[in-house]
């Protein structure tokens, strides 16, 4: 759900209250601009060059006291109505005790690498990769952690920005009113790609999200066509199970993004490129063409293997 000014567009509560206290601290700044640069107007036109001397002023007691209060009580309040946002926004409900919901009552956990996302749901065990689905109006809480340098998650119409911080686990809460695709984004710079570690939210109806989580369950089948057929023995026989892991299969590693699904997802590279088998093969051809400095090397694939790669990708949705 792209938005021209998504902090001002909330779409869970977490957000709007993010939103009324921006919008409250923006208000008092601009009073106090408007004030001060009242003050300075009117004292470059009161005292202006002129040939008489003006009265000299040494100050007051009570001006100087009225000067200091008002700030005082301004950054009290500011103070008050931060902590409260904060104390709220990290409150953890009772079913939320630990060894109440998954991996100590967190939901999903997030991990950040250079330069993509990876996605794992605690209760079905569900690994993605830069697309996070969560059925609407529920709570949920996620783990962030980081696999190389800190990164930082932010989803700016559900949630705050918090830090992917190696061997230090953060925790964000995650939620939607309405069903939508929200834009995500990596907030900290975390090296070359930085500007391509995006990723989306996905927030169905509850029935929907039950829907996509059984068929997120199911292991990849077996191709059919002699195509793709050739494209899963190649997958195989290059190192692309190496790194990469499609259940069912004998690819198992978690080094790079889990392909289970691969053609479900709306996106290649983080968002750098759409999801559609032209530019899947584009990006197979050579990806430091698409995505300079991704850690997947140009392994300079003939024709005939892109299009059996292609071919088998396309059939794990």
């Amino acid at each position: 759900m792209e938005s021209t000014f998504p902090v001002f567009d909330p779409a869970s509560p977490q957000a709007e209250s993010i939103r009324d206290l921006f919008v409250q601290v923006l208000i008092i700044s601009a009073g106090i601009f408007a004030i001060v640069s009242g003050l300075i107007c009117f004292a470059l036109y009161r005292f202006r060059v002129t040939e008489k001397l003006p009265v000299q002023d040494f100050g007051s007691h009570r001006r100087e006291i009225a000067w200091m209060a008002g700030p005082v009580i301004i950054v009290i309040w500011i103070a008050v109505i931060s902590i409260k946002l904060i104390l709220t926004i990290n409150a953890l409900p009772p079913q939320y005790a630990k060894g109440g919901t998954g991996d100590d009552g967190i939901d999903i956990i997030v991990t950040g690498h250079q330069w993509w996302w990876e996605v794992e749901y605690t209760a079905s065990g569900i690994v993605s990769a830069n697309e996070i689905h969560i059925p609407t109006g529920k709570r949920l809480r996620v783990a962030l952690r980081s696999e190389d340098v800190i990164h930082c998650f932010w989803v700016a119409q559900l949630t705050r920005k918090m830090d992917a911080i190696p061997g230090h686990e953060n925790f964000v809460w995650l939620e939607a009113d309405k069903p939508g695709t929200y834009q995500g984004r990596c907030a900290e710079y975390c090296g070359t790609q930085h500007a391509w570690m995006n990723f989306l939210v996905i927030a169905h109806e509850p029935d929907d999200f039950n829907a996509w989580q059984q068929r997120e369950q199911q292991t990849a089948a077996a191709p059919s066509e002699k195509l793709a057929s050739d494209g899963a023995a190649l997958f195989m026989k290059l190192t692309c199970s190496q790194c990469h892991a499609v259940s069912g299969t004998q690819a198992k590693e978690d080094f790079a993004p889990d392909l289970t699904h691969l053609a479900s997802r709306s996106q290649l590279g983080a968002g750098v490129i759409k999801n559609t088998p032209e530019n899947l093969r584009i990006w197979l051809a050579n990806p430091q063409a698409v995505k300079p400095g991704c850690k997947m090397p140009n392994f300079k694939l003939k024709d005939e293997q892109l299009d059996q790669l292609v071919a088998y990708l396309e059939t794990l949705r």
